[in-house]
């Protein structure tokens, strides 16, 4: 074992984050969890980590060779400070890099998708995740876990646009091939479930499944922003209604045999996961 051989998980507390940390332990993978608190991970070696400080990134790079990249949460100008980190890691040993991206992000396109674009540059070894919606945007204190909570409805501008929702442990999953296989992706994985689903079919699997009615109440595109610009900035909540629209036409209604190709194993479907993470516990 070298002295440079640990994988540097940046967001280990979070959706994805604590996932792959999960696995890349489970597997005997030596793991720096990273986050701004430095909160202690059972198995691994929590270190602060902020993207928007700079003093925080040498000692969160040191003795790692490969790294899980989240983001910076709510960012409209993620490449602002992921590039500068990525050149530093590029140039201390960091060998391989996995980004955390969207299905509804391209290459060269907004926000992540600038660094995407520069990521192969940057890292000898890489790839970036781009998964559909999570399955997980339905539960805990998710804006339409807490809609479902409070008034019985999921409110989008999506229309009868179909998303092939994904969960955060088939995302994780994929995450850890792709850290550890011995040949690197070095490309773009599109990361979906089993089955494309409109919102009303959500609505009515998450209704069977907890036996409480719940509806899709559809908004028109500046409804739906300016219900996310009380919460958030005004651009970020812009970007946000925007891909609800790019549903509505159609553009995230596709399925993938990314996670079955990766793991070896199908995607969970929506209902498994609704009778996993929503129904009551009796």
């Amino acid at each position: 074992m070298s002295d440079r051989d640990a994988t540097l998980v940046i967001g280990a507390t979070g959706t994805t984050g604590r996932r792959v940390t999960a696995g890349l332990l489970a597997e005997g993978h030596r793991v720096k969890a990273a986050g701004r608190g430095a909160t202690p991970v059972e198995g691994a070696q929590a270190v602060r980590f902020d993207w928007n400080d700079p003093s925080t990134w040498d000692a969160a790079l040191d003795g790692a060779d490969r790294a899980y990249l989240v983001p910076p949460i709510g960012s409209s100008d993620p490449a602002a400070v992921m590039l500068p980190f990525l050149r530093r890691a590029g140039a201390t040993g960091l060998r391989r890099a996995v980004l955390l991206s969207s299905s509804a992000i391209p290459e060269g396109g907004p926000a992540v998708g600038q660094v995407h674009r520069e990521l192969p540059a940057l890292v000898e070894q890489w790839a970036v995740l781009r998964p559909s919606w999570f399955m997980q945007n339905f539960t805990g204190d998710t804006p339409h876990a807490r809609s479902i909570r409070e008034s019985g409805a999921i409110s989008t501008a999506a229309g009868d646009g179909r998303v092939g929702f994904v969960d955060a442990e088939d995302i994780a999953a994929v995450a850890v091939r792709a850290l550890t296989d011995a040949r690197s992706p070095d490309t773009d994985l599109v990361l979906t479930g089993p089955r494309a689903l409109s919102y009303d079919e959500v609505a009515a699997i998450i209704s069977q499944v907890t036996g409480r009615t719940v509806v899709h109440r559809h908004l028109t595109f500046e409804e739906l922003r300016d219900r996310w610009a009380a919460e958030i900035p005004l651009e970020f909540a812009t970007m946000l209604a925007s891909m609800d629209r790019a549903i509505a036409a159609g553009a995230e209604d596709r399925t993938t045999d990314t996670v079955q190709r990766l793991t070896g194993r199908p995607p969970v479907t929506f209902r498994s996961f609704a009778e996993r993470e929503v129904a009551p516990r009796g």
